[in-house]
């Protein structure tokens, strides 16, 4: 699922991404354009019923990415704003940030 807020001057979109609880059991990581698909670099934090991080994105850019669950599944967004084909034969979510 995906939450947009903007800072009150539009210059920063803070994105909040989350998923289900029950996709993952031990750790979820989001990669994608926005991180260099580094696997490393941002963990969503488990709540009460769901995954979740909030990143500092720029306005008026679409950023490709997906969940890494588990170390060993990769997952598409069920929320995504649009879903495009990537080079491994499945497809990549993609989330729009607007004006």
């Amino acid at each position: 699922m995906l939450k947009k807020t903007f800072t009150p001057k539009r210059t920063i979109c803070k994105v909040t991404f989350s998923i289900p609880v029950e996709w993952a059991e031990n750790s979820v990581q989001l990669v994608g354009d926005f991180n260099d698909w580094d696997k490393e670099s941002d963990s969503l934090k488990k709540k009460k019923d769901k995954w979740e991080v909030t990143l500092r994105l720029k306005p008026e850019n679409e950023y490709r990415f997906k969940y890494l669950i588990d170390g060993e599944k990769w997952e598409n967004d069920d929320a995504a704003d649009k879903y495009v084909a990537n080079d491994f034969g499945s497809e990549d979510s993609v989330v729009e940030v607007g004006k």
